[in-house]
C-alpha cells in the first residue's frame, strides 16, 4: 500500500494542470484587450455544425477547432462581430447560428413549438370533454339490466 504514495504529488500534478482542464477552447493570442471578450461572446454565439447542439466554445471537434483558428485570425485582421457571423453565414448557413434569423426557411423552427403546444391543448380539450359527456350518459334501460342479473345469476347456479 505505501508503495504508490510517492505517487500522490504526480497525480496531483497531472489532475490541475492546465492541459487537464483546457476543455474546447484553444488559447488565444490577441494583441487588444477587447478582442478576447468578442472572441468568448461570439465562441458561445456561434454554433458547432457537427456537434449539433454544441458552441464552438463547448466543441472539441476538429471543424469547432477550425472554425475557432478562423474566428481568431478575423478577429486579428479587424472584422467587426457582424462581418465574421456574415462570413459563417455564408459559409455554413443559419444553422451555424443559436439564434437564427426569423426568415421563411426558419418559421417552422420559431412558430413550431407554439404549433404544437396548441395543438396538445386542443387534444387535450377534447378528451376532456369527451371522457364528461361519457360518464354523464348510463346508456342502459332496466330491461338489459334485468337481462343480466338473470344471466349473472344463472351463471352461479352452474
Amino acid at each position: 500500500m505505501k508503495a504508490w504514495l510517492p505517487l500522490i504529488p504526480l497525480l496531483a500534478l497531472l489532475a490541475f494542470s492546465p492541459m487537464a482542464s483546457a476543455g474546447g477552447v484553444d488559447p488565444t493570442d490577441f494583441d487588444e484587450p477587447g478582442l478576447e471578450e468578442r472572441y468568448r461572446a461570439l465562441l458561445h454565439e456561434l454554433r458547432c455544425t457537427v456537434c449539433q447542439n454544441q458552441s464552438l466554445a463547448d466543441s472539441d471537434a476538429g471543424l469547432a477547432r477550425d472554425l475557432r483558428r478562423e474566428l481568431r485570425t478575423q478577429l486579428n485582421a479587424g472584422s467587426s462581430d457582424d462581418e465574421i457571423i456574415d462570413y459563417m453565414v455564408s459559409r455554413y448557413g443559419n444553422f451555424v447560428l443559436y439564434r437564427p434569423p426569423f426568415s421563411p426557411a426558419t418559421y417552422l423552427l420559431w412558430i413550431g413549438p407554439f404549433v404544437l403546444l396548441g395543438l396538445g391543448f386542443v387534444v387535450l380539450y377534447l378528451t376532456s370533454r369527451g371522457s364528461r359527456q361519457g360518464t354523464k350518459t348510463t346508456g342502459v334501460d332496466s330491461a338489459a339490466r334485468e337481462r343480466a342479473r338473470r344471466l349473472l345469476g344463472e351463471g352461479k347456479d352452474v
